[in-house]
């Protein structure tokens, strides 16, 4: 299986999870992980740190409420 069907299937999961790894993150807002990471060190998205700093995670929690925060009615 190849690294982008994997990602999408674990998104996919019919188990539910809670905190996403930076590249999952990434996926769920449709950013790249280079974008995801700017978004994490403007302090737009709080970080969960695992294994002393090591391993970073994301709250689907907090991801829902920047979407929530940045959405606008469009006007063309």
């Amino acid at each position: 299986m190849d690294k982008g069907r994997r990602k999408a299937h674990r998104l996919t999961s019919p188990v539910s999870q809670r905190l996403y790894t930076l590249l999952d993150a990434a996926a769920y807002l449709g950013r790249t992980e280079w974008g995801m990471r700017e978004l994490l060190w403007q302090g737009e998205i709080p970080v969960v740190m695992a294994e002393k700093g090591r391993k970073i995670f994301v709250d689907k929690l907090d991801l829902d409420s920047f979407i929530e925060r940045n959405k606008r009615v469009y006007e063309p």
